[in-house]
């Protein structure tokens, strides 16, 4: 039951991916509202840029790791028909 449960928080596709960068642009942009309203001026730019740039970054980590898993898992496929 608990391995049932566990994989409902695994990133099975680029769809799902992409959703979730979504979501994080969502809460980055309005976390970076925030900091211009607190921070008038450069700092606030400084601060709302850094809110979105680590959606972008962290965007593009998931969807290598995507890719990665992909990858590995057409290794074993190849390596499973070779061996059997």
């Amino acid at each position: 039951m608990l391995r049932k449960l566990s994989r409902l928080f695994v990133i099975k596709t680029r769809f799902e991916a992409f959703l979730i960068i979504y979501a994080l642009a969502l809460g980055a942009t309005a976390r970076g509202t925030a900091y211009l309203h607190q921070y008038p001026g450069f700092g606030g730019k400084l601060l709302f840029l850094a809110t979105t740039g680590a959606v972008f970054l962290g965007g593009a980590k998931i969807l290598d790791c995507l890719k990665l898993e992909k990858e590995v898992a057409a290794l074993r496929a190849q390596a499973g028909k070779q061996q059997g």
